[in-house]
């Protein structure tokens, strides 16, 4: 069965002619249906009743990320290429009529078999448009099991929610006075909620494909996005710097694969422990997962590792490109949400908790640093806290100290009992323009796994035993790092500020324009010289006016634009537009990339891998 559903502000169709014997009896007048999602349902050969009520249950459930109740079930065989016989598809069609009345869904069905004037008004929401499949029978088992027991028991779960702050003060969310901590606020309703749909674009969707930074790849599935050279190298960059505060930290990186058997013990325990919902691939009649973490590979790998005490913590780290998660349609959108996605994981074996704890406070400031030199201050995102009821009237003191090293009130859930294999986890979470949450970095003691994975340590007595595991990301999915720049700028905008990005992650750092063709060997001399000293820069040699070029470079968010003229070559300085500033500076080559250097400190560097002249250059969104 193949769906399209369309929220619509209105659908108007009239029945003109019957295009088959079947087609049922009907008034020819024009129907109007009002604030409607439209269900243009094409029932193909094989598909019987039980198809026809799971996708309604599914469309039950999209009904709540709307927030509305009234369907139109439109028969529409053009959707198919292997449509089902005229009777079966009208039994069929009127069971998901049936079953979406019994849901006390507000249920309307177009006549079946006619041909029909159509006037459809969509909505212009990034949910107004789903495309959906559904496979009858053994197929459809499939598709269930992919979703985790945890996240069945995560929709089930009792959460008592509180707000701690940094004296150890606990106080139940509907009792604290947020009016000094609104973004803290926004993060609560969010996750209390559990609202994760968006209803309009978020603004960071405009600026990636204005940047040419990415955008929704048509020939993929949803949540698989195209990278353009622009966003790619920022992309790279970000993996650069984070794998190597990483390695620094001590990680030791490796590589695992991205498809693993769903019938290994250890694997299928682990992942109805884990809150994710998987693909799968079918392999010479076996079936496989695609990975949603790093943790399948990097367990299996210690496992195989002679690790004694003096060893620990034992930290082994992982960028993956990519893990995949089977998120909801209407949950995808832009980089806040993604189906695949690259991600910072390094886990850490520790001895015991008493050694568990006191890395993961090493690791907080580790990840408190990463965010704030990727660009992202600690006004800008929020702390959530999650732990068991027992966790937390034992230690309490551990808990309070990491609430002080966030200096700012935080956001708890707490269980009574534990089902997931962590007693404690942290996230810091960017609050976004529609107050939607995402979770950046994270850690969390893990008890389970290393007695479930088989994975050992040799004690000091002598005696093997289990390591307790922390999970960690210290800056979470690159993608959500990208995300949470572009919405801190587009908030910067808003309130009056010049939107950027870091220096270090501009794809062009220096923007040369010659006032003229006879000053452009002049401007490539002067790129020369910055490339020479890492400086990313390129050069304006089109046929726009001046000023036109300058409003091009500021478009693009370019921090330094030089323009390159008779009075630049004969004083040796450069007139320097400074985008943070908006001011104009005259300064000579070298004070410039000293300048620059200074912002761009210790960061990596690359070139960017797009022709020097921007004339030579190819428009990838139009």
């Amino acid at each position: 069965m193949r769906i399209l559903q369309t929220h619509s502000d209105w659908i108007e169709y009239e029945p003109i002619q019957k295009e088959i014997a079947q087609a049922e009896d009907v008034e020819k007048k024009t129907y109007r249906i009002n604030d409607v999602l439209v269900v243009f349902t094409a029932v193909e050969a094989g598909d019987d009743e039980e198809t026809g009520r799971r996708a309604i249950d599914e469309v039950r459930e999209f009904l709540g990320n709307l927030k509305i109740n009234r369907i139109l079930i439109y028969p529409f065989v053009h959707l198919s290429g292997s449509p089902a016989k005229p009777n079966d598809a009208l039994r069929i069609v009127k069971a998901m009529e049936a079953h979406a009345k019994e849901l006390k869904i507000e249920t309307f069905r177009a006549p079946f078999g006619w041909n029909k004037r159509i006037t459809n008004a969509v909505k212009g929401h990034p949910l107004a448009e789903q495309s959906k499949i559904f496979v009858v029978g053994g197929a459809g088992k499939k598709e269930e099991k992919a979703v985790s027991g945890a996240l069945k028991a995560e929709q089930k779960l009792k959460s008592y929610w509180y707000v701690i702050e940094p004296n150890g003060k606990l106080t139940p969310v509907e009792k604290f006075d947020f009016s000094k901590h609104r973004n803290l606020e926004k993060f609560k309703n969010y996750e209390v909620e559990k609202s994760r749909a968006v209803q309009r674009t978020p603004p960071h969707v405009t600026l990636m494909k204005k940047l040419e930074i990415c955008d929704n790849e048509p020939g993929s599935d949803s949540g698989n996005l195209r990278w353009y050279p622009k966003g790619r190298l920022i992309k790279s960059l970000l993996e650069e710097y984070v794998t190597k505060r990483v390695v620094d930290y001590g990680g030791m990186e490796v590589e695992t694969p991205v498809m693993y058997d769903f019938q290994h013990p250890a694997l299928a325990d682990y992942l109805n422990r884990f809150p994710a919902r998987q693909y799968t691939v079918i392999s010479e009649d076996k079936e496989y997962f695609l990975r949603f973490s790093a943790c399948f590979g990097q367990f299996l790998m210690t496992k195989d590792a002679q690790i004694s005490y003096k060893q620990l913590p034992y930290k082994i780290y992982e960028l993956t490109r990519y893990s995949f998660r089977r998120e909801k349609s209407g949950e995808v959108v832009g980089l806040r949400r993604l189906r695949a996605f690259t991600m910072t994981d390094v886990h850490a074996m520790c001895a015991d908790l008493e050694q568990a704890k006191k890395e993961f406070v090493t690791r907080f400031k580790l990840c408190q640093s990463v965010l704030k030199e990727i660009g992202l201050e600690e006004e800008n995102f929020e702390l959530g806290i999650r732990f068991t009821k027992d966790f937390y009237n034992g230690n309490k003191n551990f808990i309070q100290n990491l609430i002080k090293l966030h200096g700012k009130p935080a956001l708890v859930e707490m269980w009574d009992e534990r089902f997931f294999y962590f007693v404690l986890k942290w996230e810091f979470n960017f609050v976004d323009n529609l107050d939607k949450a995402s979770a950046l970095s994270t850690d969390q003691i893990d008890i389970e796994n290393g007695e479930r994975y088989g994975i050992f340590f040799v004690d000091k007595d002598g005696r093997k035993k289990n390591p307790i595991i922390l999970h960690c990301s210290p800056s979470g999915a690159i993608e959500r790092c990208v995300y949470g720049l572009l919405e801190k700028a587009y908030r910067e905008q808003k309130e009056g500020k010049i939107a950027s990005l870091p220096v270090w992650l501009s794809p062009t750092q220096v923007r040369l324009i010659p006032i003229s063709d006879k000053f452009l060997k002049k401007a490539v001399e002067i790129s020369e010289e910055m490339e020479k000293n890492q400086i990313r820069v390129d050069v304006d040699d089109g046929e726009e006016t001046i000023q036109k070029k300058i409003r091009d470079a500021e478009l693009e968010w370019v921090p330094y634009i030089v323009v390159v003229g008779k009075k630049e070559v004969k004083s040796k300085k450069l007139a320097v537009r400074i985008r943070e500033s908006g001011r104009i500076r005259n300064m000579k080559l070298d004070k410039l990339m000293g300048k620059i250097k200074s912002e761009v400190k210790d960061k990596p560097f690359k070139k960017l891998s797009l022709p020097k002249l921007i004339s030579e250059r190819s428009i990838f969104v139009g």
